[in-house]
């Protein structure tokens, strides 16, 4: 028990919110087990822990609409989730923090639970009967969706088959998936996911006109300070020539400019000389 507790505390943010979700359900499957003796179709984890579409019901339990992002209803819906969230969540943390994984897995879990409540309580399709909302799809979708937002070009090579496919192509197809579905059985949960995934578009959309956190840092480590420079001029030319001042600020758009590029499409977008131009502004003799 104590290496698994290491181990848990080493791992990444990514792996954390894999290894609870697995936790989670193992030990709900347990609970089932024997909840099934006696008869009952809801065990004790759903009953106090599954996001309710009845308002009512919410009021006394509202810790589920985060909890109900930690449960699933069985293993392949388990599997099916923890599988996109290691793909797309190894992915987002090339450009964004641990903290801001979470964040999105998170409140991007909330916001697939309101859509979720609003949408069973609003159609008429849905408001005769209770629902319950479990899974981490509403979180995941935030992740897909935020990722394809900012970098809509990187592409990501399907196992197997060898193609590459933009994610952003990818991420339409998931949201078109999920509005063809919204009239279906699973019509609560593909609500949440477009909750899910609207969380995500709006986050980084916004973020983008005052910078991502990553990528300010990464540029304040590459600026220089402007009080060591001096401007030269020659006596014989009214005309000042290059100075430090004029290469620093030359450098420093490209330096911006190969910053924007690793945004949208990936640092591997990058070409040999673009690179290496980086590399030395970073490491400076």
């Amino acid at each position: 028990m104590e290496k698994l507790k290491q181990h848990f505390l080493r791992a990444s943010m990514l792996e954390k919110i894999i290894y609870i979700n697995v936790a989670v359900f193992i030990i709900e499957a347990l609970f089932f087990s024997f909840t099934r003796l006696y008869q009952s179709e809801l065990n004790f984890i759903d009953q106090w822990f599954a996001l309710s579409s009845s308002l009512d019901a919410y009021i006394t339990k509202p810790w589920s609409i985060i909890t109900y992002g930690f449960l699933h209803a069985d293993f392949f819906h388990l599997l099916s989730n923890c599988i996109w969230l290691y793909i797309f969540g190894r992915l987002f943390s090339e450009y964004f923090t641990p903290k801001q994984l979470l964040n999105f897995y998170l409140l991007g879990t909330i916001f697939g639970g309101v859509f979720f409540m609003i949408a069973m309580n609003y159609f008429p399709a849905f408001n005769s009967i209770n629902h319950l909302l479990v899974g981490a799809s509403a979180g995941v979708s935030a992740i897909i969706i935020g990722t394809a937002t900012y970098i809509p070009n990187y592409e990501l090579k399907i196992p197997l088959i060898n193609v590459f496919i933009k994610v952003w192509h990818l991420a339409a197809f998931f949201v078109l998936m999920d509005l063809i579905s919204l009239a279906g059985s699973n019509g609560g949960g593909h609500f949440a996911h477009l909750g899910g995934a609207l969380f995500g578009f709006l986050y980084v959309n916004q973020s983008s006109n005052k910078e991502i956190e990553f990528f300010s840092s990464f540029k304040k480590w590459f600026k220089r300070d402007k009080k060591n420079l001096k401007t030269v001029y020659k006596s014989d030319n009214p005309k000042p020539r290059r100075t430090d001042t004029n290469r620093k600020s030359d450098n420093q758009q490209r330096i911006d400019a190969i910053l924007d590029k690793i945004g949208k499409s990936g640092y591997d977008a990058l070409t040999k000389e673009e690179k290496d131009f980086l590399f030395k502004q970073g490491n400076p003799k």
